[in-house]
């Protein structure tokens, strides 16, 4: 497969797909003029990741979990922890939103969004404090 092919068929851009070689998450072939030349082990790779990225995983976690899918001998628990260590930090992200949430839902509610000039908003934003 060329690398458009291998694109459409894993849902992932081209760009990105060039990206992931010039890192070395995956290693085409190339033929004799040079193009890329997928096979079905790179698309099942490029699947893994594209899933992997949108479960928020970053570059370095989808690296070790391609090393822990590809090694026979691994332990389960090696990828739990890895996976329990992201869960941490997306809910980390979570309490964050939520608190940015009810910050601004509290601003939005004391703008009276009239014509006066004065702007709970845009006093807060100019606050000092944290």
């Amino acid at each position: 497969m060329n690398i458009g092919q291998v694109a459409e068929r894993a849902g992932l851009p081209a760009k990105t797909i060039r990206y992931y070689e010039d890192i070395g998450l995956v290693r085409p072939k190339r033929s004799a003029n040079g193009y890329r030349a997928f096979g079905e082990q790179d698309l099942h790779k490029l699947a893994f990741l594209a899933r992997a990225r949108a479960l928020g995983f970053t570059i370095e976690d989808c690296r070790t979990l391609l090393g822990l899918y590809e090694d026979d001998h691994r332990a389960s628990a090696d990828v739990k922890t890895l996976a329990t260590e992201h869960l941490h930090r997306i809910e980390e992200k979570i309490e964050q939103l939520r608190q940015m949430h009810d910050t601004l839902a509290r601003l939005v509610e004391a703008c009276h969004g009239d014509h006066r000039p004065d702007c709970p908003i845009l006093r807060d934003l100019a606050s000092e404090e944290e």
